[in-house]
């Protein structure tokens, strides 16, 4: 998706005993008419975590039938996006002649390499319809080399991405490895993402990766003596052995990986090189960059200065 908003963050305060919590990241709700969406990631104290360049919760929201997402084609270069719902659809095309619906528990994997264009909209089912949607969207950095590789999509059903239990916490491993398993999805770096689901009372000892960030779908947990709210992202260091434990029934994303260095972004376009992205907007203006097959009548705009 475009981009929304931007989040704020505050520092963790270590005389209360947070310990590996080197930040706590509370992303404002930005109401779209009806339709949440928080960005715990970029925000102006911390642009990544590992090679995590962007995190948005879309939702919960429900829609009136006649109303819905309906994010009209837009281009992205040099990152991999990931798509995940808890709740809800939505219809991917792209400008490789993609057309995928995501539903909960898939991934949506799509490397858009040297460029690519795509939407995001309902079928007329789900549209004319009363229905739901909440999910997650998060921009992975590909290392410098792979920036300029080819163009690509990658759907993951949620019967190929790997279950089990740990402590009795059922859990996710949606990207990298975890807990002894690896999941199927395509990576081109340490990279590191897991859902679990915590009862009340539950304890799970987190993954270990170089840069970490634990983000509350729902409920709340604590981690030492700091209590990581709903819809807030504790960015975590290197600590081994972190264990979290919910104060109520909790959903959470935990992801990481290896820092892959600095990235320019601007609008929808994330390069390592600031020329590339200047290159891109121009492109878009020029409107030189592929279309989407079976939409491409209307395009988003790259936003004028306020």
């Amino acid at each position: 998706m475009s981009n929304l908003q931007q989040s704020t963050s505050s520092q963790c305060d270590i005389h209360q005993g947070c310990g590996a919590i080197t930040q706590i990241i509370h992303p404002k709700d930005k109401d779209l008419g009806g339709f949440s969406v928080r960005r715990a990631l970029p925000n102006q104290q911390i642009r990544q975590v590992g090679p995590w360049i962007f995190f948005d919760h879309m939702g919960p929201a429900t829609f009136a039938a006649g109303e819905g997402i309906n994010v009209r084609p837009h281009p992205h270069i040099n990152i991999a996006t990931v798509t995940y719902l808890f709740h809800g659809e939505i219809l991917h095309r792209d400008s490789i002649g993609s057309v995928q619906a995501i539903r909960p528990g898939d991934i949506n994997l799509m490397v858009t390499g040297s460029g690519m264009v795509h939407s995001e909209r309902e079928t007329a089912e789900i549209h004319n319809s009363v229905h739901q949607l909440n999910g997650l969207q998060l921009w992975l950095a590909l290392p410098e080399q792979d920036e300029e590789t080819a163009p690509a999509f990658y759907h993951y059903p949620a019967s190929t991405l790997p279950q089990l239990q740990q402590d009795g916490v059922p859990l996710r491993v949606m990207i990298g490895s975890a807990y002894g398993i690896t999941s199927p999805v395509k990576t081109f770096s340490s990279t590191l993402y897991v859902e679990a689901q915590l009862r009340q009372g539950q304890s799970l000892q987190l993954p270990e990766a170089r840069e970490r960030g634990l983000y509350v779908v729902n409920g709340e947990v604590s981690l030492k003596n700091t209590v990581i709210a709903e819809h807030d992202m504790a960015i975590l260091d290197a600590t081994p052995s972190l264990m979290v434990t919910a104060s109520q029934d909790t959903q959470i994303a935990i992801i990481g990986g290896d820092p892959l260095g600095h990235r320019y972004i601007d609008w929808n376009f994330v390069s390592s090189r600031k020329e590339r992205i200047e290159q891109a907007k121009q492109q878009w203006l020029a409107m030189a960059f592929p279309l989407v097959p079976d939409d491409d009548k209307e395009f988003i705009p790259y936003p004028t200065p306020k």
